[in-house]
């Protein structure tokens, strides 16, 4: 009897699961939407650990170039945006519906769960508008000195190292460990000249990607439901230890000095938070505060760096924009008396800016924009996403489109003179986001970059070396979200004259 009542029960089972994956496998074809066939268990995610998710999105893209695409997150439907007339939509003017991002951290993992890239509204929204205070130009200003000093530490680093290989990667990582770990926790670093640090090992954990933290990472950006039965983290314990006890320290320190201090960085305007929700019965604990400067150290650390890494790289095979960028910094050094330029001067600097928007351009570190729909939205006449869809505006795909950027593997900065840059369809380039999650440390990433790119090619030249790939055959970052390097990177550094 128990038998008959078991087999049944486990054919009612396979029947429903069955017939659940019929609905599942059929849902897009049924609304008229592109697609490829899904896996029975991944769905659509069968590149995960074997391709990074941007390398994939440029593929998915160039596969099908329709304005959006069906996918599965497992068994869960999902939509890829190639469109910029429909990112324009989702990111700026219906964003109301879609905002807040489909990334999530768990319960138990209040660092990773409550910072300002996993949040969802309407905490959001009330610790966004409180921490754009210390990004703002003219408190960004006050760090100029320390980041261009950091800057020239990392020309003296180059001098010092450059009869060995140089890691790239690992190399603009020490610099914006250094610029981003002091602004944001206020701790002194010297990781750009010695390559060690304890912020550095910290965010080496960041980028380490075994099996186990790579399915986490997975968990937390597609398949959320999972990370509290699993407690994944999004950052190593050892890390969020050592953000609390800096966090902590630094309390301590700067509430011994006067109370009256007008807020330069971001820990004095999260110390104001802490203190204002105390006062206000905000509930704002110590980890959400920790929180906030862990995102801004590991969201800002290497993606900073990856991208100097991967213009430094692309630039060793054009030696013509090279000349031509030194040629540009030494008549400014000439006009301006002294290679000491102050932060609205390299903002100034249409050329170097020409070469670092087409570096954001081939190397934009978040490759995809990810929401969910908070109602049903209609796209058109076939198509209506529904409430808790996951959404993705294919950045990266629009980013290599021939039809907006020709050539679009080639290196071209004059892709954004001001003759050209006219010509570029809004929501084709988006390397810091679009619309209110628009990236709130863009002005202070772009500065950061500024100094280390001045320091670099005013002292040096940069040249292939023979055993090192090509640009286009660089392999990325295959376990992480983030479009990095996946190999070490190396060139020449040869002293100008």
């Amino acid at each position: 009897m128990f038998q008959i009542l078991f087999i049944s029960f486990v054919v009612c089972l396979l029947t429903w699961v069955y017939w659940r994956w019929l609905r599942v496998r059929s849902y897009w074809a049924e609304r008229g939407v592109p697609h490829l066939p899904p896996n029975p268990i991944l769905g659509s995610l069968t590149f995960l650990q074997k391709q990074n998710a941007g390398v994939w999105m440029r593929r998915m893209y160039e596969r099908f170039k329709t304005p959006y695409i069906g996918i599965w997150l497992f068994w869960r439907p999902a939509l890829i945006v190639n469109s910029p007339e429909l990112a324009r939509l989702v990111l700026v003017k219906d964003s109301a519906n879609f905002r807040n991002r489909f990334v999530s951290g768990g319960a138990a993992d209040p660092i990773g769960k409550l910072n300002l890239f996993t949040i969802k509204d309407p905490e959001w929204t009330n610790i966004r508008r409180r921490l754009t205070t210390p990004f703002t130009a003219a408190k960004l200003r006050i760090l100029q000195d320390f980041i261009r000093s950091k800057a020239m530490e990392l020309a003296q680093r180059i001098k010092v190292e450059q009869k060995s290989r140089i890691h790239l990667k690992k190399l603009f990582a020490d610099y914006s460990t250094d610029v981003i770990g002091t602004s944001a926790f206020g701790v002194a670093c010297d990781a750009t000249l010695t390559g060690r640090s304890h912020l550095r090992t910290v965010t080496e954990q960041f980028t380490q990607f075994s099996v186990l933290r790579g399915i986490g990472w997975c968990s937390m950006f597609f398949f959320p439901e999972t990370v509290d039965f699993f407690r994944f983290k999004f950052f190593p314990k050892t890390s969020t230890d050592y953000f609390k006890r800096v966090y902590r320290a630094a309390v301590a320190q700067r509430e011994a000095q006067s109370h009256d201090v007008e807020s330069k960085d971001l820990l004095d305007v999260l110390l104001k938070i802490k203190k204002e929700s105390e006062e206000q019965n905000l509930g704002y604990s110590e980890d959400f505060i920790v929180a906030q400067a862990a995102i801004f150290l590991s969201g800002g650390y290497d993606t900073s760096g990856s991208l100097l890494a991967f213009m430094t790289y692309e630039l060793a095979y054009y030696p013509e924009i090279q000349d031509k960028l030194y040629e540009y910094l030494l008549e400014a050094k000439e006009r301006n008396g002294s290679d000491v330029f102050t932060s609205d001067q390299l903002a100034d600097m249409t050329y170097l800016n020409y070469v670092i928007k087409e570096g954001l351009r081939k190397y934009s570190p978040m490759s995809w924009l990810d929401r969910v729909a908070a109602d049903d939205y209609k796209v058109d006449d076939k198509l209506t996403i529904k409430a808790g869809t996951p959404v993705y505006v294919n950045g990266v795909g629009m980013a290599y489109d021939p039809d907006y950027f020709p050539d679009p593997d080639k290196f071209d900065p004059d892709r954004f003179t001001p003759e050209n840059e006219q010509n570029i369809k809004p929501y084709t380039y988006m390397p810091f986001g679009e619309g209110p999650r628009i990236c709130i440390g863009m002005r202070f990433g772009l500065m950061t970059v500024r100094f280390a790119m001045v320091a670099i090619y005013l002292n040096y030249k940069v040249v292939p070396l023979p055993d090192m790939p090509h640009p286009v055959d660089v392999t990325v970052e295959k376990r992480g979200m983030f479009y990095t390097p996946g190999e070490v990177l190396s060139v020449e550094f040869v002293p100008r004259g």
